[in-house]
């Protein structure tokens, strides 16, 4: 869709949410430094810090000065609300309207499953 429009430090904040909301960082867990996540990923380290910043500033990561970052009590609801919200408002639209377009119903998709 339109993911390529997204700014690299959208996406590699994208990455980080779906690795918490898959488990692979649990809350209280450390995330990787900015400085491992950016080599992980291929990215500027400055890149990786605006991503975390945006989890800062979002009550999702807890801050320990001199230690990390890690994952905040409840940032797993948070993000699943926000993922849930965005999904509802800007993506389902859109898939609505191409299954319209391709005479798909959300039954016979329910059927498939």
């Amino acid at each position: 869709m339109k993911s390529d429009a997204k700014p690299v430090y959208m996406k590699l904040r994208d990455v980080i949410a779906a690795a918490i909301l898959d488990g692979e960082y649990k809350e209280g867990d450390m995330l990787p430094s900015v400085r491992a996540f950016a080599a992980d990923q291929g990215a500027n380290p400055l890149t990786v810090a605006k991503a975390y910043q945006l989890f800062q500033d979002s009550g999702l990561v807890d801050v320990k000065r001199g230690v990390g970052l890690f994952v905040a009590s409840g940032a797993v609801t948070k993000l699943r609300s926000f993922e849930r919200d965005h999904f509802v408002k800007n993506v389902w639209p859109e898939v609505m309207a191409q299954m319209q377009r391709a005479g798909v119903s959300p039954a016979e998709l329910l059927a498939l499953c």
